[in-house]
């Protein structure tokens, strides 16, 4: 028996990843790819201090984030891109 912590993450080919991407309906990709872009910048402000500028730009990420997450939920529930999530 193998624990999902201890597998180590093996890079797929580009072809197999075109081939699984060709499966997934073309706004299903747009907006993974957002969510990802999305939760990177919320990622990018955070602490206690943030100025003005950087909460407003923290809340346009998030903003970002649940709109994508809206599309990758209502696809598959488990697509959903949380913002301290790994890659």
């Amino acid at each position: 028996m193998t624990a999902s912590h201890l597998l180590v993450p093996v890079p797929i080919p580009d072809r197999v990843a075109a081939l699984i991407g060709s499966c997934i309906p073309p706004h299903i990709l747009q907006a993974e790819f957002d969510a990802y872009c999305a939760a990177r910048e919320v990622r990018r402000f955070r602490g206690p201090r943030l100025g003005v500028e950087d909460r407003a730009d923290r809340e346009q990420a998030l903003s970002e984030l649940a709109r994508a997450n809206k599309v990758l939920a209502a696809h598959d529930p488990r697509l959903a891109v949380l913002p301290g999530s790994p890659f």
